[in-house]
């Protein structure tokens, strides 16, 4: 088991704070969700963690090792997969596969996946939303990283695609650390182990759809 222990974390953007105080932990086998309104900051801490975008400060461990975000590529600590799709819409997904991985046996654990069969000799600009995002999610669990960053992963995905990424990170937590941020408040609650809200520049620990709706991230007409 590894642990992710983040502190202090601060950021802003000429004379406009965005983080003035964000702290949480989290470690292998579970998955942290971590909610905030439009411009709380969810995807600019997200790139602060994998090392994309420099924070004005950030105290933080990985176990007991000084955590320094921009040796994560090298380190293999942490994966991201952000919001926009990454993966070249013209290739087939047979073929995009082994761009990323040359390992044989990692090769086919993504495409013995049932719902990676179906559509392997797809290009993947046909894919609905939901099967690009699932194949992507997918990819990226089988990366050697411990921990595993995911910017909106249910976003505007049909619903039986929400229900195969929630099936896939249940299934793949008891190996990995996932931090994932979405809007999708109800996905998000039936999946996660902890979760935090960005409010104010700062993390407010949630529990449930009460303490949503009690610090105004949802209102009381949503829940009913």
């Amino acid at each position: 088991m590894s642990r992710l222990t983040i502190n202090n974390v601060t950021k802003g953007f000429k004379n406009h704070p965005v983080l003035s105080d964000i702290s949480f932990q989290t470690e292998t086998g579970e998955i942290l969700g971590i909610f905030g309104r439009n411009g709380s900051g969810k995807s600019t801490l997200l790139k602060i963690l994998f090392g994309t975008l420099k924070p004005d400060t950030l105290n933080g461990f990985l176990d007991s090792e000084k955590y320094l975000p921009s040796k994560n590529v090298q380190l293999r600590n942490i994966a991201y997969l952000p919001q926009n799709n990454f993966l070249p819409k013209d290739i087939k997904v047979r073929n995009v596969v082994p761009l990323y991985f040359s390992n044989g046996d990692i090769q086919d654990k993504i495409f013995f996946d049932p719902r990676i069969a179906k559509i392997e000799n797809q290009r993947i600009g046909t894919l609905s939303h939901g099967e690009r995002r699932y194949l992507e999610i997918l990819m990226i669990s089988r990366l050697p990283h411990e921990f595993i960053l995911l910017d909106e992963p249910f976003s505007m995905i049909e619903p039986l695609y929400q229900d195969a990424i929630k099936e896939l990170l249940l299934s793949i937590k008891k190996d990995k650390g996932i931090i994932l941020t979405d809007h999708y408040y109800f996905d998000v609650l039936q999946i996660t182990d902890r979760n935090v809200l960005i409010k104010n520049g700062t993390t407010i620990q949630i529990r449930d759809k009460s303490d949503l709706v009690e610090n105004g991230y949802i209102s009381k007409l949503k829940v009913s």
